[in-house]
């Protein structure tokens, strides 16, 4: 207690753990509506037409690209309900942006699956298995050397 008021733990203490939270948060709102969007249209593929002409391969295709998305949401959602249960009750605030950062790595990487997957099954519905092998294959490495390579280059460039 302090002047008669009684002191709560902070949410998170003024400084750069808070700065780091808030780029995190601004990161993620970035992110949710593209696979926001993606999801909102893989639930309607079975149910469109033209769904029941699909191989077995496209099936699997489109299962992992549906549950990717799903895990992508869940990760990439995860921070904002993992601050929001336990605003102002953080004991170790840095384990809480820690947390927040891995769950937004891994939604990451799992959006970078459903992309790629989705690629894979609507170039091999349309186009064939060749075609949809060499654009999934391209979009991956895209995928990969934009969202992976690149900053991991920069990172190990400055140490």
């Amino acid at each position: 207690m302090s002047n008669g008021v009684e002191e709560s733990p902070q949410d998170l203490p003024e400084g750069p753990l808070e700065t780091e939270f808030e780029s995190l948060l601004q990161e993620l709102r970035i992110a949710l509506p593209g696979v926001q969007i993606l999801f909102a249209f893989l639930l309607t593929v079975p149910f469109a037409g033209g769904f029941e002409k699909v191989t077995p391969f496209q099936e699997d295709a489109y299962l992992a690209t549906f549950v990717a998305t799903f895990a992508a949401s869940a990760c990439l959602i995860a921070p904002t309900s993992y601050h929001r249960i336990r605003f102002r009750q953080h004991s170790d605030p840095e384990r809480m942006v820690r947390t927040a950062n891995a769950l937004a790595i891994a939604g990451l990487a799992l959006l970078a699956v459903a992309l790629t997957s989705a690629l894979l099954f609507v170039t091999d519905f349309l186009f064939g298995r060749t075609t949809a092998v060499v654009l999934t294959t391209l979009g991956g490495l895209l995928l990969l050397g934009l969202w992976y390579a690149l900053p991991l280059s920069r990172f190990l460039a400055r140490r």
